[in-house]
């Protein structure tokens, strides 16, 4: 199965091409903005890169957020408008569990969601946590709770950095290789934005 990934959620716009495992292609480019500008000419980019044909795609997997409010709409907009197109499913992937992906428990996945609130997911030999907006404070007892040997994950993860036997690994977006191999593993299902908070944007006062 060919599948096309894609991410526009944090400050990066990637996408990747995987078939059967094997990449075909991937590139992640630093973008805080502009990621509805880019998306459509960076997958037909990569699918000329990788040599495949829109119609040959199994599947396209897109984060489904966390972050930023604008960017994962543009991603998940565009993956299903091409869903539509190709009749393909559109499977969605958390950008926590993609930051994380292939990382040995015990592990957390951290973004700075601002406003004195972090996004988290922690992950444990039991499996993870559902993710959450969390104060500081509250993200640091989590992970403190997950022991020694911790490997903190995410643009956030450079607030623990103090942290005691914590291994930290800081990565500003997710790998879109990750997310199509997250996607290619899991049952197709309607695709939903994960808003873990209200919007920070206020309509006008009257």
């Amino acid at each position: 199965m060919i599948v096309l990934a894609l991410d526009t959620c944090l400050t990066a716009c990637s996408a990747a091409v995987v078939a059967d495992g094997a990449v075909r292609a991937a590139r992640s480019e630093p973008m805080a903005r502009g990621h509805q500008e880019r998306i459509a000419v960076l997958v037909q980019e990569i699918l000329a890169e990788a040599g495949v044909a829109p119609a040959a795609l199994g599947r396209i997997g897109v984060t489904i957020g966390p972050g930023s409010f604008t960017g994962l709409r543009v991603g998940l907009a565009f993956a299903k408008g091409l869903g539509a197109a190709l009749d393909r499913p559109v499977i969605g992937v958390g950008v926590l569990e993609a930051l994380a992906f292939e990382i040995k428990p015990p592990a957390a996945a951290v973004i700075d969601a601002r406003r004195d609130q972090l996004y988290l997911q922690t992950f444990t030999a039991a499996g993870p946590s559902d993710p959450a907006a969390v104060a500081p404070d509250a993200a640091r007892a989590a992970i403190a709770g997950l022991g020694e040997g911790v490997t903190i994950v995410g643009p956030g993860a450079g607030l623990f950095n103090d942290m005691p036997g914590a291994h930290v690994a800081p990565r500003e977006a997710p790998d879109p290789v990750a997310v199509a191999r997250l996607a290619a593993a899991r049952a197709p299902a309607p695709p939903r934005p994960l808003y873990l908070r209200a919007p920070d944007a206020r309509l006008p006062a009257a």
